[in-house]
């Protein structure tokens, strides 16, 4: 019960505060869009495309391996082994931020001309490589009070990062803007990769006053390197497949839009609306999802290395049916109230056109974060990956074909395909490992009836129009106030669903 406890309570810490980074987020990419414009929001993406794929190469499945290692130590009582497995984590994600650090000077002359078309200069890159050491010790760190159930530390490192990095970006904003877009990408670039620094002094102070509650006595002589490296290793190699083909798949996307006759300022803004905007709207309350699926981790490995298998099942199957319930809410709100959360945030009708057209995606992407992290925590991180690197190939190579024939729908019937192709694939590797049994009439039929019933009733007492918003957010927690009574109604939902 105690942990079950501790487990609810890291999930409302880490959920708080994501709801408000990712508050802060949204207010703050309706800043910078309307003050640089679609255009460079889709160069910006494009440099962190590439970004993504340096922290790939810094991190390589370190996080994951702090977690579990440090989690199953802690598990058979070993807190010294939970001490020494932490501090070679550390040390063997800094050797391999350094590495990733000097890859990206080396490589800067093709990364400029061939990924970015030699629309920024290098200095960009420069600050990329400047911050992947940081970034790289801080998600072995990160890894650790994940597995020691003291995300507060970690949320409040997040919280403090993103203020700085806003404070940071608008002081340089106000002062290089008007020197060009050039200028604009290098501030935010600069953002975005000095408050990693920032953030890991800070939460490296933390670690090392609470590494001191699992004792000062190093009597534990084993080594953890190669449990570091069966992990990591297997991670890194499929997440390079993974990282670079999604890297791939991020820089063809303008370069396909041109081909379908748009000029490459056109193609950067479609890019920068759906990538910058829309999706960041869509993926704004998997907050909830994102946050429960980092706690499972540590939470299955730990049932995992006990062989606790009746409650992984059980566990299992309540996770499934919960996060459908959830998901298949969001559609509704979004089917719902797309066009004033176009009209209200952004203050523009494709955004909302492209909210519409995106919205039931939602049911497969939040679904599939859970069955993610699910996976992970039962060793299962290999097979993820290996449904990553299918899922991006295939898309990759839609999106050379389909671009130029249907412009920047083609992005979207790809998210489509991806989406379904990764959610299938992940849970049917769940299935097969938990033995869980998917009941797909009263987890997944049901709930979407129910978020359609609901979208028809207020839409019938006209409530899905906003001014502005704050009626908006009213009227959305009415949405999901019927929504949670015609679940109950319908049996889709009981006080079962309520207990950890």
């Amino acid at each position: 019960m105690r942990k079950a406890k501790l487990f609810i309570i890291n999930l409302i810490i880490l959920t708080g505060t994501a709801i408000l980074m990712q508050t802060i987020g949204i207010s703050f990419s309706v800043y910078v869009s309307n003050k640089v414009g679609a255009e460079s929001i889709g160069l910006f993406q494009l440099i962190m495309s590439v970004y993504a794929f340096a922290i790939t190469l810094a991190t390589s499945g370190i996080s994951l391996a702090s977690t579990r290692i440090v989690s199953e130590e802690i598990a058979k009582g070993n807190e010294q082994g939970a001490k020494k497995a932490i501090r070679q984590c550390i040390f063997f994600s800094l050797i391999c931020g350094m590495i990733a650090s000097t890859l990206i000077l080396v490589f800067s002359g093709f990364i400029i001309n061939v990924c970015l078309h030699n629309r920024i200069t290098i200095t960009p890159l420069y600050f990329i490589a400047f911050s992947l050491p940081f970034l790289s010790m801080s998600a072995s760190i990160n890894g650790y009070f994940s597995a020691t159930r003291k995300v507060f530390k970690t949320a409040s490192s997040q919280l403090l990062e993103i203020l700085f990095k806003i404070v940071l970006t608008v002081t340089l904003l106000n002062i290089y803007l008007p020197k060009g877009l050039d200028y604009a990408c290098i501030c935010l670039v600069i953002g975005t990769c000095v408050c990693e620094a920032f953030s890991f002094f800070y939460i490296f102070i933390l670690y090392l006053i609470d590494k001191r509650k699992l004792g000062n006595k190093e009597k534990n002589k084993n080594s953890y390197v190669k449990p570091i490296l069966n992990i990591c290793v297997p991670i890194a190699i499929t997440s390079y497949i993974r990282s670079g083909l999604s890297t791939l798949k991020q820089l063809i996307v303008p370069v396909r839009l041109e081909k379908s006759g748009l000029t490459c300022s056109q193609a950067l803004s479609k890019y920068g609306l759906v990538s910058g905007m829309v999706l960041p709207i869509l993926l704004f309350p998997s907050v909830f999802i994102n946050s429960f699926a980092g706690l499972i981790i540590p939470e299955f490995s730990s049932l995992f290395v006990t062989k606790n298998y009746k409650r992984i099942n059980t566990l299992t199957s309540k996770i499934f049916k919960t996060t459908f319930l959830f998901s298949a809410g969001v559609f509704g709100l979004f089917l719902t109230f797309y066009d004033d959360l176009g009209r209200i945030i952004y203050n523009s009708s494709e955004v909302a056109k492209f909210l519409l057209y995106l919205s039931p995606a939602v049911l497969i992407m939040y679904i599939d974060t859970v069955v993610d992290g699910m996976l992970r925590g039962l060793n299962e991180q290999v097979n993820v990956m290996k449904c990553n690197i299918l899922d991006l190939f295939v898309s990759t190579t839609l999106l050379y074909f389909l671009l130029p024939i249907y412009s920047i729908y083609g992005y979207i019937i790809v998210i489509y395909i991806s989406e379904l192709l990764n959610g299938i694939i992940s849970i049917r590797q769940l299935v097969k490992v938990t033995k869980l049994n998917i009941k797909y009439f009263a987890w997944i039929l049901k709930p979407v009836g129910a978020a359609l019933i609901t979208r028809y009733i207020i839409t019938l007492i006209h409530l899905n129009e906003a001014s502005n918003m704050g009626s908006l957010v009213i009227k959305m927690i009415l949405f999901l106030g019927i929504y949670l009574i015609i679940l109950f109604i319908t049996g889709s939902m009981n006080q079962k669903d309520l207990k950890v």
